[in-house]
């Protein structure tokens, strides 16, 4: 009897090989007899099942190519916070084993600079998954008098998971602890300021707990989280903020489905004052595809409370989106009317920008309407373009300008009517058999302020080109190079001639225009060890991103990757 189930189940594997050969070849007549033998150590691997709900894409009729992983995922060091969403250095993920992926990192560098990352993680499992991520980045000199501009940031990553048939339960836990220092002072003076009497710490916590649903042939698909932050700083302000989120959709059939996602947010942010803030947005559209036109129509309700302006708490924006697949895998034309409420924490300002006045008054985005259009293009092999222009109107859009009281710390100012916003970007991404890697992303950024000088600290252009190359497995060498267009911060001249009061008329002063030019190399040694270089701001610029902090000049940081 097992002989015979054994037999059935190689012919069951040979069936659509033989399904298919059947189609091309006449009849011969009957079957002629065959010994069958049976080989108990063979494992039969089944091909991959074609599932008709996956050729169905909502977002669009055409298959959308993944974005590239076009370069290292943490090219340059943070510490001079030249750009908000900055990166610390290491080997990309990708290159690790499959089933382990643990590594040890340690480097030293210039400006007293130590560097150190472990990450954990356990090995591939049906009924679970954990990891642990450390990082330490520190300077004990910096840019300006030494010690007064040193930085460090040190962080710590825990998340689980546990799968238990479709449904999967997960949680994370952040910490970190950063240290700056209000270094953008003037330096023409008798005496300078002592590094403790400029120092600034943040100290960071964040909890989620999620559920989600694995089963892509599932009609229902969810992602519920809910998750608390906690940001304190040195002038013993804290902010805490309990969070939901969910994101959702039901499919109707092959071609429509109901999409509904929500957030919901209560902050608790404490400082001279005690300013409480919730905020709750929900977005219900019904998704449908008719060929090579996919549709989204639905709208977004959001409730913010937030008083700064006057701002209407209560907003109603569209959420319409049309999709065109012009050619099919090559080209996909979109446009929409959207808008939303987008939330402002201290939590996320900090990390843009770290020298932040205290009692700094926080108030959530509004906006919208917005139009956008735009395409998605694959015109060669390995080879993506795309391109999108976004129209908004923007009611209390943040800008970051120099204290009318101590000019080295920042203020959020906002436009007290509406700002109107064009942004402009485009991409061209290379990636040919992950050897030779290469791209240029761009934004221009158009800000029309109605009762503010400038739009502060906004730069209206930005853009990197990158690259790396593969040497045979053994040499992997980058390069990026980032611009940012000058933006404006101020001045305050005296009161009176001789007067030490600085609150008199505002001075609006040019930043610099920041070119930075990154160089990096990984060598591996063997299968487990390999050593890193990588030199930054090798221009040698002030690179002010900020009016009054210049970065680090040419800094270099070495070091070796150990995997397991």
């Amino acid at each position: 009897m097992t002989n015979k189930l054994l037999a059935a189940a190689v012919l069951l594997t040979a069936a659509p090989a033989t399904a298919a050969w059947a189609q091309t070849t006449p009849t011969r007549g009957k079957i002629e007899d065959a010994e069958i033998e049976i080989v108990k150590e063979r494992v039969n691997e089944l091909p991959t099942a074609t599932r008709n709900f996956e050729k169905v894409k909502i977002e669009a009729p055409a298959k959308t190519p993944a974005p590239l992983s076009y370069t290292y995922p943490d090219f340059r060091l943070p510490a001079d916070k030249l750009n908000p969403a900055v990166r610390v250095l290491t080997i990309r993920q990708e290159e690790l084993p499959e089933l382990t992926g643990n590594y040890l990192k340690a480097g030293i560098g210039n400006y007293g600079t130590a560097y150190g990352r472990a990450y954990l993680h356990s090995t591939r499992s049906e009924r679970g998954s954990y990891g642990l991520d450390f990082k330490h980045l520190s300077s004990s000199r910096g840019p300006v008098d030494k010690d007064n501009s040193r930085q460090s940031q040190t962080s710590l990553g825990l998340s689980g998971e546990t799968y238990n048939g479709p449904l999967v339960l997960g949680a994370k836990v952040d910490l970190g602890r950063e240290r700056y220092n209000f270094y953008g002072y003037d330096r023409n003076v008798p005496d300078l300021p002592k590094a403790d009497s400029l120092k600034q710490v943040f100290k960071r916590a964040g909890l989620k707990v999620y559920a989600r649903n694995r089963a892509r042939d599932a009609a229902f698909q969810y992602d519920l989280g809910l998750g608390y932050n906690y940001w304190s700083d040195a002038f013993a302000a804290s902010e805490s903020n309990v969070y939901a989120t969910l994101r959702s959709n039901y499919r109707l059939g092959e071609t429509n489905r109901v999409r509904v996602d929500g957030d919901v947010s209560f902050i608790s942010h404490k400082d001279s004052v005690t300013d409480r803030r919730p905020f709750v947005q929900v977005t219900p559209a019904f998704e449908t595809t008719l060929n090579r036109l996919a549709l989204s129509v639905g709208a977004t309700l959001g409730y913010t409370g937030d008083t700064i302006n006057n701002a209407r708490q209560f907003n109603i924006y569209p959420a319409v989106r049309a999709a065109y697949t012009v050619t099919e895998d090559k080209l996909v034309a979109y446009a929409g009317l959207g808008g939303a409420i987008q939330r402002v924490t201290m939590y996320d300002l900090t990390t843009e920008n770290p020298w932040l006045a205290p009692n700094v008054r926080v108030a959530d985005t509004r906006r919208g309407p917005t139009v956008y259009f735009g395409f998605n293009a694959t015109p060669a092999r390995a080879l993506s373009v795309n391109a999108r222009v976004t129209l908004s109107n923007d009611r209390n859009l943040y800008f970051y300008n120099n204290s009318r009281r101590d000019s080295t710390k920042f203020e959020l100012v906002y436009d007290q009517k509406s700002t109107q916003l064009v942004n402009v970007h485009g991409e061209v991404l290379y990636n040919a058999a992950e050897k030779l890697r290469l791209g240029l992303k761009a934004d221009y950024n158009g800000y029309n302020v109605k009762t503010l000088a400038e739009a502060f600290h906004r730069p209206s252009f930005q853009s990197t080109l990158f690259g790396s190359y593969n040497f045979y497995e053994k040499l992997l060498v980058g390069a990026e190079l980032y611009t940012y267009s000058s933006s404006y911060g101020a001045g305050y001249a005296p009161r009176f001639p001789g007067s030490p009061d600085r609150t008199g008329r505002q001075l609006v002063r040019p930043t610099d225009t920041v070119i930075d030019l990154n160089l990096r190399g990984d060598y591996r040694l063997m299968d487990n060890l390999s050593i890193f270089a990588m030199g930054n701001n090798l221009l040698g610029r002030d690179n002010a991103r900020f009016l009054n902090y210049p970065v680090k000049g040419i800094n270099v940081l070495a070091g070796v990757t150990y995997q397991f």
